[in-house]
């Protein structure tokens, strides 16, 4: 009798417990942003530097590797968040890539063709080619409105630009939500050096949001990208007005939750054998206490999977990436997926 009893009391905690986390959890959205490592087709663009990207080009690039390229990016985009929702990502910001061709192609692999991502892309300044971009779940998420805001590097002049912030207006779980979409200037020239170009660019993505609130009251926005910045970085921290404690982000100001991730020591690339977390999806204040029935914060991680990480040898450790120098060696991308999770 006893035994029943207990068996009783423990099968009935049970459920309550799973009832309680189910209320709890809710239904999760991922908002991922993925740097894959120069996605091009085949073919010379008469008005891009792209031509090493092509079958005679410097890497050989051959429809093969293209087919394989594609290949290799969708299987993770198929398993991307699958942890936490049957839908995986709902939005995956991108970088590193050529045009509306490329991400048409990606959408059509076996691996994701279910998912049926659409996508929004637009030419930009950049001279080898590579644009950023949005995939994006039908099911999931509505377009209302898209465009490219231009970061000019040389102030009023406008002739040296870098890439395109691109900014999509569209619904999500039955909220309005405004997304940036960027890939900021890199440190090629040095950390110091080009820190001024991505001050640049923080500025225009200021504008962009402040621009946002005078229209609209309380809107919920979401900036994401490659910013060649860590979290803890003035751009990142003074530039676009970010803190790392939730507890004391405004519903005006953005909550950057990579800040913690960065200082316990993890990242989302290798550079010069430091861990850098260039790749980051950073919220307005309004995501984080919400009215009931809105999106809300819940979670961040890097997509780290044994699979996207190079198992030995001289780069050990770091991101399985496409190419080794000029020679493809079947791997993903030199950046890690980052993803960020909203709840209802």
């Amino acid at each position: 009798m006893y035994k029943k009893y207990l068996l009783f009391l423990v099968s009935a905690c049970i459920i309550s417990c799973h009832s309680v986390a189910q209320k709890k959890s809710g239904k999760a959205y991922a908002v991922a942003f993925y740097n894959m490592e120069n996605l091009f087709d085949t073919e010379d663009d008469p008005e891009k530097f792209d031509e090493e990207f092509t079958p005679n080009g410097d890497y050989h690039y051959t429809t093969d590797i293209y087919a394989k390229k594609l290949h290799n990016i969708a299987y993770v985009l198929k398993q991307l968040a699958t942890d936490s929702t049957a839908d995986g990502a709902a939005l995956v910001g991108v970088a590193e890539v050529e045009n509306s061709k490329v991400l048409t192609d990606l959408a059509a692999q076996p691996e994701i063709k279910n998912k049926g991502y659409k996508h929004i892309i637009f030419r930009g300044p950049d001279p080898r080619g590579i644009n950023v971009g949005l995939l994006y779940n039908p099911r999931l998420f509505k377009v209302l409105n898209a465009y490219p805001v231009k970061v000019a590097l040389d102030g009023t002049g406008g002739k040296i630009f870098t890439r395109d912030v691109l900014h999509v207006k569209g619904i999500l779980a039955d909220d309005t939500v405004h997304i940036l979409v960027n890939h900021w200037p890199s440190r090629r020239e040095g950390e110091r050096e080009s820190a001024d170009k991505r001050a640049i660019a923080a500025m225009v993505n200021r504008r962009i949001m402040d621009s946002v609130r005078r229209q609209y009251p309380h809107p919920r926005i979401i900036v994401m990208g490659d910013m060649n910045d860590n979290p803890i970085d003035r751009n990142i921290v003074l530039g676009l007005g970010t803190g790392g404690n939730k507890d004391y982000v405004k519903p005006d100001g953005l909550f950057n939750p990579w800040q913690n991730i960065y200082q316990s020591g993890r990242g989302s690339e290798g550079f010069i054998r430091n861990r850098d977390l260039f790749d980051q999806v950073i919220i307005s204040g309004t995501f984080i206490t919400p009215p009931a029935g809105h999106l809300k914060y819940s979670g961040a991680e890097i997509f780290d999977r044994p699979f996207l990480i190079t198992q030995g040898g001289r780069f050990k450790d770091y991101p399985h990436r496409s190419f080794g120098g000029k020679h493809w060696i079947n791997g993903y991308s030199d950046h890690l997926p980052v993803i960020l999770y909203l709840r209802k």
